[in-house]
């Protein structure tokens, strides 16, 4: 009986590591998503109400790898469908990505980075063990980096009324997006450049965590996947 009791313990462990897996591939797929659909649609209001949508969804499977009660997870997808709403509004009595519409991707996408570094300190404390799914967290949470910094770009090009690649380049979410991942990843191909002191320093700062998270956390998870680590039990490494 007590042989019996483990491997129905055992089966039950392993389809529940199963669905945590499941959770944040689905979130990482969601994640890229946003990021192909941010960086190639056309301005619009299609492209603001998909961006809205998916940077949305992103933030609702976030809070569903991260195992946040569901009330919760209701709550936000009816809010994310709220500000979808007021995003299509916006782009119908102003313009296309509109102050409204950049601000709010910037709030969906800055509330889904704490949600998802959570979730995967949670799955790490409960697992005992780097798995597939921490690598999934960690690389949702280097390309939510990115959109975010784009994000934030295009409201402050909205806000001032001016492009922040200066006359030539305007700031297009498809160009803040090409920008903040060539500044993120420090390629830095120089073909557009901000004009300001804040949006230098705010570029500085992007390159400066790009850099960091990849050295410190992504190349610690990567290296360490499959290993047991010390993050549960007051440090001590879980009983085999």
């Amino acid at each position: 009986m007590s042989g019996e009791s483990g491997d129905d313990e055992r089966d039950e462990s392993d389809a529940t590591r199963e669905q945590r897996r499941v959770r944040f591939g689905v979130l990482l797929g969601a994640v890229f998503a946003a990021f192909l659909i941010s960086g190639i649609a056309e301005p619009g209001e299609a492209g603001q109400v998909s961006r809205l949508l998916l940077n949305g969804l992103t933030l609702v499977l976030a809070l569903i790898a991260a195992e946040a009660p569901m009330r919760r997870v209701r709550r936000v997808a009816g809010a994310v469908v709220v500000l979808a709403v007021v995003g299509v509004l916006a782009s119908i009595i102003g313009h296309p990505d509109s102050t409204t519409g950049r601000g709010l991707d910037a709030v969906l996408l800055g509330c889904s980075i704490p949600v998802v570094i959570i979730g995967t300190i949670r799955n790490l404390n409960r697992s005992g063990t780097v798995t597939l799914e921490a690598v999934f967290g960690v690389l949702s949470v280097y390309v939510l980096f990115g959109m975010f910094f784009a994000a934030l770009f295009g409201f402050i090009a909205e806000i001032e009324g001016a492009s922040v690649f200066g006359p030539n380049a305007a700031s297009t979410v498809a160009h803040c997006i090409y920008y903040s991942f060539t500044t993120l990843t420090t390629i830095g191909y120089g073909d557009l450049t901000t004009k300001t002191n804040f949006t230098h320093t705010l570029s500085v700062s992007e390159a400066l965590l790009g850099q960091i998270y990849l050295v410190t956390v992504v190349s610690l998870i990567v290296s360490n996947l499959g290993q047991s680590h010390s993050l549960r039990r007051g440090g001590k490494e879980p009983a085999a």
